[in-house]
């Protein structure tokens, strides 16, 4: 039982987008929101607002975890998502390097070529 002051689920998804993404709205979902409101509220509420906000692992742990299953399940698009997350909450660039790096022991070398694109993509994003 939560208590009436406590944060909504959807609430606590915003704030995980809020703090991951430096208070800047996350476009992906956004754009979500306009066309499929429902997933947006879906994601929001369980991904973000009841997975997202756990305390177990800290923000770079869990970004690191996230880069990695997405670049081994070969989703780039939201693994750059992740990777911008990752380096705003301090992993630096040679540690998603080497999360590529491993890729090629458990999902191989297409995927790992595939996610070095894409990151490269983030770094130089950021770069400019």
């Amino acid at each position: 039982m939560t208590s009436d002051s406590s944060p909504s689920r959807a609430q606590r998804g915003a704030q995980v987008v809020d703090k991951l993404n430096g208070g800047k709205p996350q476009k992906a979902l956004e754009n979500m929101r306009e066309t499929f409101p429902f997933l947006a509220e879906a994601t929001e509420s369980y991904a973000l607002g009841d997975v997202w906000s756990r305390t177990v692992l800290d923000d770079r742990t869990r970004q690191i975890a996230t880069v990695a299953a997405f670049a081994a399940l070969g989703v780039t698009d939201f693994m750059k998502i992740h990777a911008g997350y990752a380096l705003n909450v301090g992993v630096s660039e040679e540690e998603l390097k080497e999360v590529i790096y491993l890729t090629t022991v458990h999902a191989g070398f297409p995927r790992a070529i595939a996610a070095s694109a894409a990151l490269s993509e983030v770094f130089t994003e950021r770069s400019d």
